[in-house]
């Protein structure tokens, strides 16, 4: 029923169609996320040659959905971008504020250093913070397999197809000699 509404939707277009289906399911995506998250699976990957290994953690609702191939595939690609890519946290709020006021201060001095004007040095700060966000949080990196996407947009794809709240709950990377 859902592709009938979407061709009517579309007009006979099937591009228009496929856009409404997406949106449509996005929008189940968000009021699945309050819903409890607590099944899902534990993955390891180990980089060849032994130098690198990740353990990642990715939460569903239910067992099922922990089995089917889209999320087994999710947890392998998402452990092995964190083994690529090395980010700090997994999202905003899993970064220390120390850090943030540190790379704030270091934003701030540069932009004085490089003689921008007072008005603007704040808007640039929170610009390069941004960035900041996009390269050290896991799920604002984008996506290694499709770099038009971030992580969090995979995840969302994934929580659609499935029809469940799919969350990364957390990851520990280990590399040799830190």
């Amino acid at each position: 029923m859902d592709c009938k509404k979407a061709l009517i939707e579309g007009e006979g277009d099937m591009e228009r169609a496929e856009d409404y289906l997406r949106k449509k399911g996005l929008a189940r995506v968000a009021n699945r996320a309050g819903r409890a998250a607590n099944q899902g699976l534990i993955e390891s990957y180990i980089h060849p040659g032994n130098k690198i290994g990740v353990l990642i953690e990715i939460n569903c609702e239910t067992d099922f959905v922990a089995r089917t191939e889209d999320f087994k595939q999710l947890i392998k690609d998402l452990a092995m971008q964190v083994a690529a890519t090395n980010p700090l946290a997994v999202d905003r709020e899993g970064i220390e504020e120390s850090v943030i006021g540190k790379e704030k201060e270091i934003f701030k001095a540069q932009a004085l250093d490089a003689g921008k004007p007072e008005n603007i040095i704040d808007k640039m700060v929170e610009g390069k913070l941004n960035k900041f966000y996009q390269e050290v949080c896991l799920l604002e990196q984008a996506f290694v397999k499709n770099t038009e996407k971030t992580v969090q947009d995979e995840v969302n794809d994934v929580s659609a197809k499935t029809g469940e709240n799919v969350v990364v709950r957390r990851f520990a990377r280990y590399q040799l000699g830190e």
